[in-house]
């Protein structure tokens, strides 16, 4: 064997190149054959076949020569291995042309090296001639690996042997690809294209040396786009090579001028120009660039547009082509063209060619580009145009132009567009050079010494963007803690730091993650910085010791919107099964562990991380749409929201799409600033009283900032920022101009606006390229084009006129006529591709995918805002109109460039297919002779609207869903049409192979009447009913006013049939009541031979409306009709008062739809007053009547009673029109030509002021020969049942639905309970249902709610929500065969109810109940503060005691904003240590209210005032007496209500307060760990300590209050770390001024700071604040809090 091995290194050394071989020629045959499709017997393939005589000679002894004969190029499109090869002479002359020529390579010591060919020899034919010469190297290696593996096959007796070798082309260790467009796509770590290559070589032993016989080559290429085993596409490509002769010859080449091609490596041809989809002879790319523009639009003016995509494709490949010069040619004839400029500029920008950009580039420079183009071209072209030196040379010199810097605009998308440039450069490029960096960072070096915001911001957005590690220093510059000069820097500034660190952390994420863990522990920082961080870290996918470090510290996170933030990442992290996250969620399900899930249940209040979507684990795909909501505890609206759609597909993930919105300060432009704060003697008065509390400083402003930004790949396109200046400029335009600039907008209208809009986009082009043995590319790409077509002719009419001195209000008295025509349309063509493709030839699948949307609308419409009437009129349907269409369908294509009109286009899936054997029928001579005479049954045919068919062609389907309105005379058409080849494989790959059509389409309805017109009026108000006598009688406006209300009411119920419809609804009842009396006659026959249990079963089912009885019953019937699942809770109803209540019997539970039952063993007499029963009943017996109230006794007497009660159950709603006219009518109507009415009528009733507020809705038919109509009645009962039901039908009696909302207790917690019900509806309704269904049990599982089967009514639905606490529910939904439950269900907001309260508490009045709920739950969010007794309850509802120093005001509430608008002090009332006085300090108004001899006073600016309703307008200040106190509203200064009366003290502020009030009541900023912050801005260690440093102190002379803050020392010796030592509060503590002592004391915990007891430094108060000294240890010292004075000196 080792004799072989040394034999095959030197084989050809030994025949090629011995002076006895030189002159010797071999002449092989060969043949190469490529074929794609799918392998499974009976489908279209597509290929290419390559037949040839190869002639190879020694020229010398390193030189040799190839030579094709004769060859011949077969196209394959067929059913394989069926159909035979075709031929294309044409293609054949073209090819033969550069094969025939003489082809040198050189050959030393086993190994090939360059290739000669004669000048322009294409490459195609060069990459064939290496596909020849790979297959003859045959080197063996010394030692094996997975890549190449060989065997050998010796045959000693015929003197051969066989070598096998393989290879792997999963591994190259050399690859040659070529990826276009896949730079801003992560690569796929799970590769979908797996390859393998086999060679087989047959040698014989001779003399010289080896002589290969016969050498065959097998490479196999496996696609799986889903990642599923057997849904694969397959390339095949086999070679093979025979010796056919030995002769002598004498060639020569040396008077053939050669040029040297390269070695056996593949060179990528033009194939990287040619788009793989479709091919085009290039003649003159001028001339047939104009000549396509000029098609596209004549299809426009046309309104044919369906090929437009294919030639925008068209237009893109000729443009790359073209020359420099043949642009400017273009321009220069399109320019003063509007639609043939668009349409080049788009082309142009979406080449994507060094030639194209430096064309767009100078046409920016020059200016010959408006504002807009440029601001699209850099968008787009940037973004499209490779990365080359060339090309980033070309963008840093634009971006410093005078052009660019001038426009704001245009240098921030340059900015940002030459970061990705760099990104993509460095994405391909070993080495990224710093000088291509360059002018990002001297933007931010420049920006930071400006100090220029703007700057900064685009600086760190364009370094994002480009993502290098060699960025990270720069960055480091903008945040607090790594760079003293950024403290001064605003947040947003830090934000944007942050996320520039992103794109930098796939290269360098250890770095990243250490910077960005200082910024997530740094409590100093601001929340919505840390939670950037946070994303940013997760997004790195940290192990999980930086997870568990993140979770320990948030155990002592003193920022709720952090914690809250962090807990719920983590946990949407932790629930996700994506490969590419498994490390991270193992990791956050362990750190969650670490944490209280009470993080879990805050409300929306705190920042969230909402995750929707899912992952598909059998195509490794899916998608997830991810929403940060970052809210900030100064405002009530979010400072952040960014939402993200992120793709995965392959075990790779990319976002597509990323949107956030950061917003500062907006509460203020909010709300009405019309106050001038500054100037009223509150703003001073606070000033003054602020330097009395130690360490308080108001709150810095708000400069009033939003801004937003757009990513796509990952890649920031465009950002805006809103800030102060740009507000204020809004703000001080004069309104005036505003209007003018209104009333100019609606003058263009009014002359018309006429014209057509056309946008084509590229939106996709990917491409891999690999090349296979043969020496063509394999290609597999995706294209996507889009086109989006507007064409309008819009008039508008106004009367009166617009007057000069223009204001909106005109409109409303104005009577508005429009005339439009317009038709959108959208048209995206996707094609996706595998085979070859070269400049000649293209062969192998295609996937097209065509989507067409066209709503054309014309109309008119009038409109008349004074009469609240419109009237909207148009055409109705005179043929056909697809409005949307949607067909994909997989196709085997054959392309030539010498035959490009006839190309080959076979659909993958033939009509002969072989289907599934499974899926054939046996057919019988019988059956076949009976199917000839027609005997088959009909219930077995399809109908024409519907066929299934498994035939030859796969399986198919074909339906229609038709939606018909005669009356309008037209109908909408659901059209689908499907045939895969599923039937050979389940995979989706074979489902999508096929055809597949979905269309919507309105299409005319033939009618007995011509209709001219659709019209739809809509009139609100008194006039309603008139417009709908007025369609019947005809009657003038005049004879309308003077005709008498019940005249008109009799006449509308008359026209709406509302008699026939009540009179239709009281038979029902009597014809219910006749089947029951027959039913029950049955029973008592039956009762003779039956049981008491069948006795009762026989007897007729009952159940009643809540009623204020309690029903009884036997046990036994009980038990036999009651849930028994001891589970289950049990729903109470509220009952009216003096109506009995309900318990289980006999101590058991009950199910939902049970009550109480008793029985009374001397009558055995049962009554049901539930509906609940009754359903239940019905679904045993299979009835499904109306719940009636009913008795049954064993006496026959009692039958009469029941009867009444019947009757009085069926009794009919009342009908509003009696009583109140309707407020509005809708009339949809066709105008014939015969003057008959068709169309619809609805009219709707309101009774909204009654105790018991009503709607109804009367819709009904209005032709002549239709009794068809629809009712829809909704009622409030009483203060906690709402019931209302549609019908519909004949008079309302085909169908109905019922449904029922009703308040009372479940589990002893608040609840409501809504349940629907369905006696009978229509089969379609039934099939939609049924389908939803089924992802009910998937879409409840995701949700995490739990279920179980229970055989529940068939005909009915229940959800049960009960409040188990303001923030939590318990969620019961039961449906037919399933119940759904969750417990501890998070609400988004509290509801201000206590979950423990009785319900009769809860009785509100009718009507009130369900309108105080919204406004309850919006007054919840506000924040509330109350005093009662010594228990305080802040805006962040937190709770505590406090005892209050007699004589102190205490700051209870003071706006700590600039503004310092209001100040609310409290103190211990003279007239009792019980009672409370409090002082208002609000504009230039001071208000004290204190009680005197049990009665509250009032004081305002000094002065006593009675206590009656009391305005002072100068101040929009409302002082009012409420129960036993005042009140007082003041909201423009952000105090809602206060309430005082002596003993409680409640004050609710407005949502914009949120974060900036102080004092004891708190921040209102949701912050309860930060509970006790004093007015330095220090956290107290308990509630005394917090609220003594909230008291005011006084001159001691001067004032009644005798306590004051100060700072104490500790005086006993202090042992700190071994060192004796003096300690100072870090805090003052509350003492008695100098002169007076304590006479109580309360203990406080203080902090202190320590220093050597040497030491001679003193400490004065600012010296030892904790800011600026350490809190060394903690102790508890006594607090004065009142105080005797007998000492205290005063001057006289």
């Amino acid at each position: 064997m080792r004799r072989i091995i040394l034999a095959l290194v030197f084989t050809f050394v030994g025949k090629f190149l011995s002076s006895n071989n030189i002159c010797k020629s071999y002449l092989y045959s060969y043949e190469g054959l490529i074929l794609h499709g799918l392998q499974d017997e009976g489908l279209t393939r597509a290929g290419l076949r390559l037949t040839s005589k190869v002639e190879i000679s020694g020229l010398s002894h390193n030189y040799h020569m190839l030579k094709f004969l004769s060859p011949q190029l077969d196209e394959y499109n067929g059913i394989w291995p069926r159909d035979p090869f075709t031929r294309s002479s044409k293609l054949i002359q073209t090819i033969a042309s550069c094969l025939t020529q003489l082809f040198k390579f050189e050959y030393s010591s086993g190994q090939f090296g360059n290739i000669y060919a004669p000048k322009d020899t294409p490459v195609t034919c060069v990459n064939l001639v290496r596909g020849i010469l790979n297959l003859l190297q045959i080197t063996v290696k010394k030692s094996q690996n997975a890549y190449d593996l060989y065997s050998f096959q010796e045959d000693k007796k015929s003197n051969r042997v066989t070598v096998f070798k393989t290879k792997d082309l999963n591994n190259c260790q050399d690859k040659v690809v070529k990826n276009i467009g896949m730079t801003y796509i992560r690569p796929c770590k799970e590769k979908i294209i797996k390859g393998t290559a086999a060679f087989t070589y047959k040698m014989k032993y001779t003399d010289a040396g080896t002589l290969i016989t016969q050498a065959v080559s097998q490479q196999v290429y496996q696609i799986s786009p889903f990642s599923e085993p057997a849904g694969v596409a397959v390339m095949e490509a086999r070679q093979e090579l025979t010796l056919n002769d030995i002769r002598n010859s004498q060639v020569s080449t040396s008077e053939i001028q050669l040029q040297n091609y390269g070695s056996l490596r593949y060179d990528f041809a033009k194939e990287l120009l040619q788009m793989p989809i479709h091919l085009i002879k290039m003649k003159n790319p001028e001339s047939q660039i104009v000549e396509i523009l000029q098609q596209l639009i004549q299809y426009n003016q046309q309104g044919y547009n369906r090929e437009a995509p294919a030639k925008f494709l068209e237009l893109i490949q000729l443009c790359r082509v073209a020359t420099p010069e043949n642009l400017e040619s273009l321009w220069k004839q399109c320019a003063d063209k509007p639609q043939y400029r668009r349409w080049l500029l788009s082309i142009i920008c979406a080449a994507g060619t060094t030639e194209t950009f430096m064309f767009l580039k100078q046409k920016i420079h020059n200016e010959d580009l408006s504002y807009l183009e440029s601001a699209l071209t850099i968008a787009l072209a940037f973004h499209l145009s490779p990365a080359d030196d060339h090309t980033l040379q070309a963008v840093a010199d634009l971006v410093t132009s005078f052009r660019i810097q001038r426009a704001p605009m245009l240098r921030k998308l340059a900015y940002l567009a030459y970061g990705s440039m760099i990104n993509r450069y460095c994405s391909v490029s070993s080495f990224c050079p710093n000088k291509i960096l360059q002018p990002l960072h001297d933007l931010a070096a420049e920006a930071i010494s400006k100090n220029h915001e703007d700057d900064m911001a685009l600086a760190l957005k364009a370094i994002g963007n480009a993502g290098e590690p060699a960025s990270i220093k720069r960055v480091l510059k903008f945040l607090p803690i790594f760079s003293p000069a950024a403290m001064a820097f605003p947040v947003r500034i830090y934000i944007d730091a942050v996320l520039a660190l992103r794109k930098i952390a796939r290269k360098d994420p250890a770095k990243v993650r250490e910077i960005l863990l200082q910024i997530f522990v740094d409590h100093s920082l601001a929340p919505t910085l840390r939670m950037m961080a946070c994303v940013v870290i997760f997004e790195t996918k940290p192990a999980l010791p930086l997870v568990t470090t993140m979770a320990n510290a948030l155990l002592k996170e003193s920022s709720l919107q952090v914690a809250s933030f962090t807990y719920s990442h983590m946990k949407v992290l932790a629930i996700k099964r994506i490969p590419q996250l498994y490390n991270v969620s193992a990791a956050c399900n362990i750190a969650l562990k670490l944490l209280s899930p009470r993080l879990d249940r805050l409300s929306y209040r705190y920042s969230k991380v909402i995750h929707i979507g899912g992952y598909y684990w059998e195509y490794r795909a899916g998608a997830i749409g991810r929403v940060y909501l970052m809210n900030s505890p100064s405002s009530m609206l979010p400072s952040a929201i960014i939402m993200k759609l992120r793709g995965y597909y392959a075990n790779t993930a990319t976002d597509f799409v990323e949107v956030a919105l950061q917003t500062q300060g907006l509460t203020e432009l909010i709300r009405k600033q019309n106050v001038p704060f500054a100037e009223y003697d509150t703003y001073k008065k606070l000033k003054v009283l602020g330097k009395m509390l130690l360490g308080w400083k108001e709150l810095p402003p708000e400069n009033p900032l939003m801004s937003a930004y757009v990513k796509v790949f990952s890649h920031e396109l465009a950002f805006v920022d809103v800030n102060k200046e740009l507000i204020q400029q809004i703000a001080l335009t004069e309104s005036s101009d505003g209007h003018m600039l209104v009333k100019n907008v609606i003058n263009q209208i009014q002359r018309g606006i006429a014209g057509q809009w056309t946008q084509a986009i590229l939106a996709a082009e990917v491409r891999h390229i690999v090349p296979t043995c043969v020496g063509l590319p394999l290609e597999l790409s995706l294209y996507s084009t889009g086109l989006i077509h507007a064409a309008a002719n819009v008039g508008v009419n106004m009367s009166p006129s617009l007057s000069g001195n223009f204001k909106p209000l005109q409109f409303f008295d104005a009577n508005v006529q429009l005339h439009a025509d317009i038709n959108p349309s959208i048209y995206m063509h996707t094609v996706a591709m595998m085979g070859i493709n070269t400049q000649y030839f293209q062969s192998g699948l295609e996937f097209h995918a065509k989507f067409r949307a066209n709503i054309p609308m014309k109309f008119y419409a009038k409109i008349n805002m004074k009469d609240n009437s419109l009237k909207f009129e148009t055409t109705p349907c005179h043929q056909e109109t697809e409005l949307v269409t949607a067909r994909t369908k997989v196709y085997a294509i054959s392309r030539n460039v010498e035959e490009i009109t006839s190309s080959k286009k076979s659909s993958v899936l033939p009509e002969e297919a072989v289907s599934d054997v499974s899926e054939q029928r046996f057919k019988s001579p019988e059956s076949t002779s009976i199917n000839a005479s027609g005997g088959m049954s009909e219930k077995y045919s399809y109908g024409p609207d519907e066929e299934f068919h498994h035939r030859a062609g796969g399986r198919s389907y074909a339906q229609v869903f038709c939606s018909k309105l005669h009356s309008l005379g037209c109908q909408t058409c659901l059209n689908l049409r499907l045939q895969d080849a599923a039937f050979l494989k389940d995979t989706f790959l074979y489902r999508l192979v096929g055809k597949h059509e979905i269309k919507l389409v309105l299409k005319p309805v033939r009618t007995d009447a011509a209709i001219d017109k659709i019209q739809l009026e809509i009139q609100a108000g008194s006039r309603a009913a008139f417009r709908i006598i007025q369609l019947v009688t005809p009657v003038s406006e005049e004879d309308d006013d003077s005709t008498p209300d019940d005249v008109v009411q009799r006449k509308l119920k008359k026209i709406l049939g509302i008699e026939s419809i009540f009179k239709a609804a009281n038979r029902s009842p009597h014809q219910h009541l006749k089947k029951q009396i027959t039913k029950k006659d049955k029973a008592k026959i039956a009762e003779i031979s039956t049981d008491p249990a069948a006795k009762y079963q026989s007897s007729s089912p009952s159940s009643s409306s809540s009623s204020s009885s309690s029903s009884s019953s036997s046990s036994s019937v009980g038990d036999k009709y009651r849930n028994t699942d001891t589970k289950d809770k049990t729903w109470q109803p509220r009952q009216r008062e003096g109506s009995s209540s309900s318990s289980s019997h006999g101590g058991s539970s009950s199910s939902d739809s049970s009550i109480t039952s008793s029985s009374d063993s001397s009558n055995s007499k049962s009554c049901s007053s539930s509906e609940e029963d009754h359903a239940a009943n019905n679904e045993q017996q299979g009835k499904s009547d109306p719940p009636v109230r009913s008795c049954s006794s064993s006496s026959d007497s009692e039958f009469s009673k029941q009867q009444v009660t019947h009757s009085d159950s069926f009794r009919s709603p009342k009908f509003l029109g009696d009583s109140k006219p309707p407020i509005l009518a809708v009339i949809l109507r066709a105008i014939q030509n015969d003057r008959k009415l068709a169309g619809f009528q609805l009219v709707l009733y309101t009774d909204l002021h009654s105790t018991t507020p009503r709607i109804q809705v009367f819709v009904s038919n209005i032709s002549e020969s239709s009794i068809w109509k629809l009712c829809a009645d909704a009622s409030i009962v009483n203060s906690y049942k709402v019931v209302s039901y549609l019908q519909w039908g004949q008079d309302c009696q085909d169908y109905r639905i019922a449904g029922k909302v009703v308040t009372g207790q479940f589990a002893d917690y608040p609840a409501t309970q809504i349940k629907l019900e369905w006696s009978k509806v229509p089969s379609t309704i039934r099939i939609a249902a049924r389908w939803f269904y089924t992802f009910v049990p998937a879409v409840a599982y995701v949700l995490g709610f739990s279920q179980r089967a229970q055989n529940n009514p068939s005909q009915q639905a229940t959800l049960v929500m009960a409040l188990t606490s303001p923030r939590t529910c318990d969620v019961a939904l039961k449906l037919p065969d399933l119940t759904i439950y969750g417990r501890d269900i998070s609400l988004p907001l509290p509801l201000p109810l206590d979950p423990h309260i009785s319900t009769s508490v809860l009785q509100y009045p009718a009507w009130n109940f369900f309108t105080k709920i919204p406004s309850s739950v919006i007054d919840s969010l506000k924040g509330h503060c109350s005093v009662s007794q010594n228990t305080i309850t802040t805006f962040n509802e937190v709770e505590f005691n406090y005892s209050m120093p007699a004589n102190c005001y205490h700051v209870l509430a003071q706006d700590c904003s600039p503004e310092l608008k209001f100040l609310v002090m409290m103190k211990k009332a003279e007239e009792s240590a019980d009672l409370k006085a409090i002082n208002i300090k609000l504009a230039s108004h001071e208000i004290d209210m204190y009680p005197s001899n049990g009665l509250i006073q009032l004081m305002i600016n000094g002065v006593q005032t009675p206590i009656i309703c009391c305005y002072i307008a100068d101040a929009y200040i409302l002082i009012s007496s409420e129960k036993e106190g005042l009140s007082v509203k003041a909201p423009e200064y952000g105090i809602d209500k206060l309430y005082y009366d002596g003993h409680t003290f409640k004050i609710q502020v407005g949502f914009w307060m949120a974060g900036k009030t102080c004092g004891i009541c708190g921040k209102y900023d949701g912050e309860r760990k930060q509970k006790y912050q004093m007015p330095s801005g220090y956290v107290a260690k308990d509630a005394v300590s917090f609220a003594h440093s909230w008291i005011l102190s006084e001159e001691p002379c001067a004032g009644a209050c005798k306590l004051q803050r100060t700072l104490i020392k500790i005086e006993k010796p202090v042992g700190f770390e071994n060192v004796a030592s003096k300690c100072y509060s870090v805090e003052p503590v509350l003492r008695c001024v100098k002169g007076c002592s304590a006479t109580r004391t309360v203990p406080v915990f203080v902090g202190f700071h320590c220093v050597p007891a040497d030491s001679t430094a003193s400490f004065d108060e600012e010296q030892i604040r904790l800011n600026q000294k350490s809190e060394d240890l903690e102790n508890t010292v006594d607090a004065h809090t009142m105080c005797s004075c007998e000492q205290l000196q005063c001057a006289a």
